[in-house]
């Protein structure tokens, strides 16, 4: 009788020989230039990982833009900031572009970039020298000067907070042309010229005056223009009347230390605010960031803002699909996931996890299918009692505690396979850095669980979420598996189509081929 320990990776499906390592030294498979460029674009925020640096992950991007054809490059840009909601990637593949393909470049800036922080990106990339040049060149800056030419006063006034560079630096550097004495008044104003202040925008004369006098209502100004003056409650609570959503989201604690709250008027604006569906929609915010919002309340809050908060979170995940069938999710809650999930970055590094979003995916699919089955693991499968009628928000929390332990990404697998478990789908959310299970004769121990599993449900499908920008899965591409990554609610809807056989046989990759140009 042959070994069948030997030969025990030929049972089910066949399984492929793998054709790299991961950045945990094991086996694993490696996604070709263009799956990995999408993985960078959907999860990469330049601030470095468990297993890479902020420069690691630069040069990696860097090169793999020099594999793919320029349009895709593009489209990658694109999907990044419209899908994804990524602000520092698409920024540096228009920087790119600018360089290696500049007639792309104009069809994409425009759709990049969409806001001041965009703005700012572009240029300050341009001007580090990564792509190649540290001028803007003539291209970019005509591109910069219709951006500032197609943009109010009033937006440009909120957009001119911030540095490194500054709008007014910005300005110096492509010397837009005024339309107008109002936007040469407000251009010199912005770069600290002597202008004729009557001839300035309104809502800047009205910010001059509030500087000077400390009298009046606050102008409808950034809060961080007002945050500097010597303000009190009352201009306090002016500032959160007029904030917009993400940015009532990131002071509700400041708003509370400075005496807001104790107006109920306020109060119950604010909650409304944050519960309204549309602002949230419109503040292209990631489930995560409602989540942070939601831990780091204060125990001065008011219970309407945390039950709003509360409220928002589970509007964020509407996206999440009713999957039918039998589903099986299992967020790696081991040690490579207590990373930041943006990455580690000086000054501004998140205070969620990965296992935080793993976490929140796991409580999300199983909101809406609420005999979904939750298998977490690390080296193992772990212990752990989640209520499918409790708060996204509790279920979510629960994974932080059980967080630690090394890598084996085959666990869950392994352990519906021992119990023979009947299933339509399984989606694993981690970084993909296993190790643990490294020991597979052939193949990844993961494909050759899954091949065991399908054996019992032919029909069924595998999803890799994968939260990290690595070059590497543990489960290769094919009809019934797909890898994808990202932390938007376009995964969810990815899932969705996938569950019901509409992606095309490229899958996420295909997705982003898919974007027009």
């Amino acid at each position: 009788m042959a070994n069948t320990e030997l030969f025990k990776t030929i049972a089910g499906k066949f399984v492929p020989p793998t054709t790299g390592t991961n950045n945990a030294g094991a086996a694993a498979y490696t996604f070709d230039p263009k799956h990995t460029l999408a993985q960078y674009v959907a999860t990469g925020t330049l601030g470095g990982t468990f297993y890479a640096s902020a420069r690691d992950e630069l040069d990696s991007v860097l090169e793999l833009v020099k594999e793919v054809e320029p349009e895709f490059v593009a489209k990658a840009a694109i999907y990044s900031r419209e899908k994804g909601f990524m602000k520092d990637m698409p920024a540096l593949l228009c920087a790119w572009l600018s360089v290696t393909a500049p007639g792309l470049l104009p069809v994409v800036f425009e759709r990049v970039i969409d806001n001041g922080r965009m703005l700012r990106n572009f240029v300050q990339i341009m001007r580090s020298g990564v792509v190649g040049r540290k001028s803007l060149g003539s291209r970019p800056k005509r591109l910069v000067r219709n951006w500032l030419a197609d943009h109010s006063e009033d937006t440009l006034l909120r957009a001119s907070v911030g540095n490194s560079p500054s709008l007014a630096d910005i300005i110096k550097m492509v010397h837009p042309k005024p339309e107008d004495e109002v936007r040469d008044a407000f251009y010199g104003w912005l770069i600290g010229r002597d202008v004729d202040r009557d001839k300035l925008p309104a809502l800047v004369r009205d910010y001059e005056d509030y500087k000077e006098t400390g009298q009046g209502r606050p102008p409808a100004v950034s809060f961080q223009m007002l945050a500097s003056l010597d303000i009190g409650k009352e201009e306090w609570t002016e500032i959160a009347r007029n904030a917009g959503w993400t940015m009532t989201r990131m002071n509700l604690n400041t708003f509370a230390r400075h005496g807001v709250f104790e107006n109920p008027e306020m109060v119950a604006m604010v909650a409304k605010r944050l519960a309204d569906q549309d602002e949230l929609r419109k503040a292209r915010v990631f489930p995560y960031q409602v989540l942070s919002a939601c831990v780091a309340c204060g125990d001065e809050l008011p219970g309407e803002i945390r039950e709003a908060l509360q409220d928002a979170l589970e509007y964020s995940l509407e996206a999440v699909p009713a999957l039918g069938g039998k589903v099986y999710v299992c967020p790696d809650v081991s040690g490579s996931m207590g990373m930041p999930v943006t990455g580690y970055r000086a000054g501004a590094t998140s205070a969620v996890t990965c296992v935080d979003v793993a976490g929140l995916v796991a409580a999300a699919v199983l909101r809406k299918n609420p005999e979904a089955e939750i298998l977490a693991f690390d080296y193992d499968v772990v212990p752990l009692q989640i209520n499918a009628r409790d708060s996204v928000l509790t279920n979510a929390g629960k994974f932080g505690a059980v967080w630690g332990g090394g890598t084996n990404i085959s666990a869950p697998l392994e352990s519906l396979n021992s119990r023979r478990a009947k299933g339509d789908m399984v989606i694993l959310v981690s970084d993909n850095e296993s190790w643990v299970d490294a020991d597979s004769a052939h193949g990844t121990e993961l494909m050759r669980q899954w091949s065991l599993f399908k054996r019992r449900n032919p029909q069924a499908r595998l999803v890799c979420m994968d939260i990290a920008p690595y070059n590497t899965t543990q489960a290769t591409e094919r009809d019934d598996i797909m890898n994808v990554g990202g932390f938007s609610d376009t995964v969810f809807n990815l899932i969705d189509i996938y569950a019901r056989g509409l992606l095309n046989e490229e899958h996420w990759v295909g997705v982003i081929e898919g974007v027009e140009l």
